[in-house]
Parts: C-alpha cells; structure tokens; sequence
C-alpha cells in the first residue's frame, strides 16, 4: 500500500483497514491512556463497540491485526476493486441501494447487501432519512391525485376510462342496504377531506376487487373510477387507508353490524331462520407478536394467531357475524356474545344455532335452552358410547335420504336416543348416523325434540356452507393475508368481509344460473371488466365492455336500473352494456 508524501501522519489517525483501525484505538487507549470515549470519537467507534472490544483484547480473543486468520482465499474478486467507489459514493449521500444501482451501470454487479458489508466494515453507519432533494435524480413514480371529498367534479360532459367499471355494479345493492345509515349508526371517524362514508367504501372496494393487501391499492391508485365509486375525486392511498383501520374500536364495528343486519333482513340478505357458527384461526408468522396460540387446521398445530368467530345465514349463505376481538379463555362465551347481538339488532333472540362439538360447552348448551333457542351441535365420540352404538342389532338402525344437492353420502343409517349430561337440565336428543363416509358413527345433539331425525341430519348437513364460505373469504377475500398482529385492527377488516361476502352474494342470488357461484366466480364473469363512464347532468351512466357474460347481467335487469347514489349528490346511476 502506497502513501503519498505528506500524508504519513494519516495512515495511523486515520486508517481505512477496519483492522489497522482497532489497533489504534486500543493502542490509543492502553499505552497513549487516551480514555475509551475519546479514543471512539477520534477513531468513528461506539464507545460501547471498544468497550467490548478491548474486553476481548484482554481475554486474547483478538486475532493478529495486520495478518488474516481466515484460512481460504485473501481477497473478494467482486467487493475489492470498487471498495473505494462504493466508500466515495456514500460520501456523497448515496443509499446502498443508490450505490448497487450505479455499480450494475459500470458493469459492476454488487448486491445491496454487500455494498452494506463493505461500508460496515469501513465504519459508516446506516444513513438517515434523506429529503427529496439529497436523494440522486432517478425516474420517479408520478405522484397521484390526492383523495379529497371537497375536489370531487361532477361537472356534465366529462368521460372517465377505468378498469373497474364493474365494481359500480354493487352500487344498486349498497344503496338498498342503506350503507350511509349503516356508517352513521357505527360513528366511524373521519375527516373533512375524507369523511367516514368514503373511507368505508374506499376500503370496501378492495375487498371487493379482491385485493390482497391495503398496499395494492397503489397499483391502481390513478383509476379515476375507484375514487368515483367511493365518491372521492381519488382513492386513499396506502398510508392513509391502513392508519384508518388503528382508529376503529369493537364497539363501533358492533355498532355497525347491528345496522347491516337490520338492512340486511329488510332486504331479503338474511333471513335470521338458522345461524351457522364456526372459528376459524389467522395464523400470524411474525416472531416478535403477543397474539396466543390457537389451533390452524391448515397446518395442524397450534401457532400465533388471531381467533375469529363468524356466523352465516343457512338460507341466504350470506356472513351476519363477525368478531375477531377473542381470546383463548372467553371461546365458549363467544355463543351467548353472539345472542346478545342478535337480540340487541333484531329485537329477538335467534331460533337456532348450529355449530361444531368444540364451539361451546354444556353449560352454555343449557342456557341456550332455557332461553328457547334451538341448538345443533355434534357430541364428542368416547369409547364407551362408540361400544355400546357398534353393539347395536342392525334392525334398530333406520335410513333416510337427505335433500342435499351433490352431496356423495344421501343416504345414512340413523339411530336415536335420550341422553343426560352433567351440567344440562333435562334430557337431550343424540342421533347417530352412520354411513356418512367415515367408519365410526357421526353423534349429533340437539334440543329439537320433535323434529324428525332427518331434517335435523340434513340442517347439520348444510353447516358445511360456513366453511366453505370460510374458504371463500380465505382465497378471494385473503382472511388469512393478517393486516395487522393487533386483533382490533383484524376486526373491522373482517366486518368489512362481512359486508363484501353480503354484496357477493346478493349479486349472486339476482344473475340466473350463478346463485351457488363463489366470489371468485362472479368476480371473474362479471365483475372484473373495464369501461368508461360519463356524467350528464345529475346521471352517471356506466358503460361495461363488450363480455360473453353481459346477457346474463342484461337478464339480471342492470340494464333497466336506475338508482339515486346518495354519495354520488344524489345522481342517478345507470348502465349500458356493449
């Protein structure tokens, strides 16, 4: 290593070899007695890093200074030769990134990881935030239109191309379920800019659109129509959408579904007939989270996760109930939580439950009968009730068929009895079936006495729909793409797949042929297509593209609607179909 004349002095105050360096530091501060504070200032050290280090001098931790101990090859063909482009570079406010760039435009291919190695071992520490200005001049995403409710122009004439022209087909169905009240009775927070209404629908249409996460709303951030939909010049972006969600508490996401379920039953969404109840866990696979343990099918084991209870409408398959605020020692209490809330939206309590043999215990089993709802549930199988049921002659086993469509088992063998358990007053019903595709019976409980055996066999049938309902909001909806380790959080975005599953399935229910389709299905058909719409004095017409599937829309009747959008300032909405 050359020195040039004159800076002689600077090869030992100023090394650049990290080893040379430390020599000089403890040297400094064992025969020179400089104190370790100013021995790290003069030479760019922690103090707390020489601490430690001359620590390690004193155990003989410390290799030869000036020699590698390292066995293998001496020098790093790709990191040697632009060591000293890299150091000028970060001199020069470069981030590592910067510095990876410019070196893969010299042909020299460095990761940003090791352009951090090199400065690390130069001493450099992590660069602060730089402002716009210090940043190197780079192509630049162009920055979108700010969302702001008070620069939203419905001036006539005005055609607007977007690739979301069949989000505006929930409309229709929104303004039915009274969205504006159901905002209103939930007391959801808002501001001048974007008041509580367009912060819902903003975050209701990526849901709808089937966006995994808050962040991919930026790739469409500058579709004038999904701002339009939400009655905003521009949709919210990343920071201002997830910032929202910390600011929602349980009780207004009660508050809300209360008024969703109101709207829900005046319109035919829901029916109330039968409620399905279930669990289900959302794994979180972050290390550093205070989330408990709960059990995950998908992965059979129990790991961090958020527990969430939803209810389903048997009739309509349409969610009703959500509650993603629950913890390991409340779960049985979560039924009488969910009558509670039934009774305080409807007036009523509900007429039956059904849910799996793990949802609840007797107990609570009891005081659902005292207060005269009908509960399905299955019972657990012990060996001594298997026994005594296998013992039975084949004469005491009766059979009927289910009235399930495309279910494979139609036809069990059931077998009835009374039974007692502790902590349940009175008697309750078992049914025991067999041949459902499994080898030991099936044990279901009820406090139905005098229904027949196989109308209960077949309502218990249909509790499948939640979980694959579950399902749907797991692949379409993302459930499972956790937005946050905080359980509040979790929660209004599953009241808003509550509300995204309630629209889907209206849709569903109205488009011939596709009343048992899955979100992903009408999304695919109809939904995800483009247009253009137009605004006219006090009418907004939404032009879909030309699709094999516009008849069955045209069918449907969207072709005739015209409703008045209240967010819209009152304008009518009506479509055209190519």
């Amino acid at each position: 290593m050359k020195v040039k004349r004159g800076e002689e002095s600077l090869f030992f105050t100023r090394p650049s070899n990290p080893k040379h360096r430390l020599y000089e530091a403890l040297r400094a501060i064992f025969v020179d007695q400089v104190g370790t504070k100013d021995a790290a200032k003069r030479f760019d050290y922690a103090p707390e890093t020489l601490y430690v280090q001359a620590s390690r001098f004193r155990a003989g931790q410390l290799g030869p200074f000036f020699l590698e101990s390292r066995p293998g090859p001496k020098t790093r063909p790709k990191r040697d030769p632009v060591r000293e482009t890299v150091l000028e570079l970060r001199k020069r406010n470069y981030s590592i990134y910067d510095i990876s760039l410019v070196l893969k435009e010299k042909r020299h291919g460095l990761s940003p990881r090791s352009v951090w190695e090199i400065l690390r071992e130069a001493g450099f520490a992590r660069l602060p935030r730089r402002l716009d200005e210090e940043r190197p001049l780079r192509p630049k995403p162009e920055p979108a239109p700010r969302a702001d409710r008070r620069d939203l122009d419905l001036s006539p004439g005005q055609v607007v191309e977007t690739q979301a022209a069949g989000l505006f087909l929930f409309l229709p169905d929104l303004v039915r379920l009274d969205i504006e009240r159901c905002v209103l009775a939930a007391g959801y927070p808002g501001t001048m800019a974007i008041p509580a209404l367009q912060y819902v629908l903003s975050l209701l249409e990526l849901k709808l659109l089937g966006k995994e996460r808050y962040s991919h709303v930026m790739d469409s951030c500058d579709d004038l129509g999904l701002g339009l939909f939400a009655g905003l010049n521009a949709i919210p972006k990343t920071t201002a959408l997830t910032t929202y969600s910390y600011r929602i508490v349980r009780a207004k996401n009660l508050q809300f579904l209360e008024a969703l379920i109101q709207a829900g039953r005046r319109i035919g969404a829901i029916t109330g007939e039968s409620i399905n109840l279930d669990f289900h866990s959302i794994p979180h696979f972050g290390e550093e989270s205070v989330l408990e343990k709960h059990y995950v099918p998908r992965r059979s084991h129990a790991e961090k996760s958020v527990l969430v209870c939803l209810g389903q409408d048997s009739e309509t398959r349409a969610f009703c109930y959500s509650n993603a605020h629950i913890f390991k020692a409340g779960t049985a209490e979560e039924v009488m939580h969910f009558v509670k809330f039934w009774k305080k939206a409807t007036g009523e309590n509900p007429k039956e439950v059904v849910f799996d043999s793990r949802f609840t215990t007797i107990e609570h089993l009891n005081k659902l009968n005292q207060m005269g709802i009908y509960f399905i549930t299955l019972r657990r199988k012990s060996p001594r009730v298997v026994r005594e049921l296998m013992r039975l002659p084949p004469a005491s086993w009766e059979r009927c068929t289910l009235d399930v469509p495309h279910r494979k088992y139609k036809t069990p063998r059931f077998y009835e009895s009374r039974i007692q358990l502790k902590g349940y007053k009175g008697h309750l019903r078992q049914i025991a079936a067999m041949d459902l595709g499994r080898d030991l019976p099936t044990l279901l409980m009820t406090n139905h006495m005098h229904t027949t055996a196989r109308t209960i066999l077949t309502r218990y049938a249909k509790r499948m729909l939640i979980e694959n309902a579950i399902a749907d909001g797991v692949h379409f909806f993302h459930i499972d793409a956790l937005c946050s380790s905080l359980s509040l959080e979790v929660d209004f975005s599953v009241v808003l797949t509550v509300l995204a599953k309630m629209l889907y399935r209206l849709m569903a229910r109205r488009i011939e042929g596709f009343q048992d389709a899955t979100a992903k299905q009408i999304y695919r058909r109809f939904v995800n297509t483009g247009g253009e719409i137009r605004i006219e004095k006090k009418e907004i017409t939404v032009r879909l593209k030309r699709r094999a599937h516009n008849p069955y829309l045209i069918k449907a009747g969207f072709a005739e609607t015209q409703v008045r959008v209240p967010w819209l300032n009152g304008y009518t909405l009506r479509f055209e179909f190519k």
